[in-house]
């Protein structure tokens, strides 16, 4: 069954290309709209003006880590509600608490599946349901 979340904003924070390009391309696919960040300082920029409706974030960055970017987004009234998933290239136990502290919704490891990509927006975003 083909998934279709039209009109559905989904943000992509990481700063390699390739991780941006896959995800936007699947994402697309599954008619969403997709906004791109490289760092949590320009996701942060992008976020006030494009209001997505969930946020995809590494956690290995420069400048602003996908903790700190997280913890950001749900410090903020505005966004607090918006589901927020952690990308890692690392399964560990330690990250996925850390990223739950950060108040984060789920935690996918990368190189992550397009079932596993659509199924987290699935889970979170209540549009889609």
């Amino acid at each position: 069954m083909e998934e279709n979340f039209e009109g559905l904003k989904v943000m992509v924070i990481d700063d390699s290309k390739t991780i941006r390009r896959t995800a936007e391309t699947l994402l697309q696919k599954a008619g969403c709209t997709v906004i791109t960040a490289t760092d949590g300082f320009d996701a942060l920029a992008k976020i006030a003006d494009s209001h997505p409706d969930i946020i995809f974030v590494d956690i290995m960055m420069p400048r602003l880590d996908g903790y700190q970017t997280c913890a950001l987004i749900k410090n903020n009234s505005a966004y607090k509600a918006t589901p927020v998933i952690m990308l890692s290239s690392k399964d560990g136990l330690f990250d996925k608490a850390k990223g739950r502290i950060v108040g984060s919704d789920e935690y996918l490891t990368k190189p992550f599946s397009r079932e596993e990509l659509l199924g987290a927006i699935k889970q979170h975003v209540a549009k889609v349901q």
